[in-house]
């Protein structure tokens, strides 16, 4: 059996297009969090950052998204340890992990629309920046029951 490249390879021995093809296409880092200070906890919204295009959750500006969005956060390996709002199902978090890709990942099943079918992504679940006053992401938090 042949092994796959995100099978034998770290998260940072991955060349720029294995790194780009690991992530899954959820959309779920594009997601308005906000962090009580308190007690540090993380809390996700179902408001998108005006570029991503909720209708596929795509980035409508990936190529030049740090510039048009100065928040928009580039993930690095590096970053992945220190990111904590990534969520449990994210690929990158699950390879930092050591868990592996999941089933539903469009490099182990083949298809790029099952994250979205088997409700792993925010397709259907969010709302545009455009749409929410910034004084009112929080009445748009939400407790998604995470699936790993």
């Amino acid at each position: 059996m042949v092994k796959k490249f995100w099978e034998i390879k770290s998260l940072t021995e991955m060349t720029p297009d294995e790194w780009e093809s690991i992530c899954d296409g959820c959309g779920k880092c594009c997601l308005h969090k906000l962090e009580d200070i308190d007690t540090g906890d993380i809390y996700y919204t179902r408001v998108a950052c005006q570029w991503l295009d909720i209708e596929s959750c795509r980035c409508s500006h990936y190529a030049d998204r740090l510039e048009k969005e100065p928040t928009c956060v580039k993930l690095t390996p590096a970053d992945v340890d220190d990111l904590q709002w990534l969520p449990p199902s994210c690929s990158y978090r699950r390879m930092h992990d050591g868990r592996g890709l999941a089933d539903w990942h469009h490099l182990v099943c083949g298809d790029r629309e099952r994250v979205h079918s088997e409700g792993h992504s925010i397709l259907g679940r969010c709302l545009s920046e455009r749409d929410v006053h910034p004084d009112g992401l929080e009445e748009h938090i939400v407790h998604w029951v995470e699936q790993n």
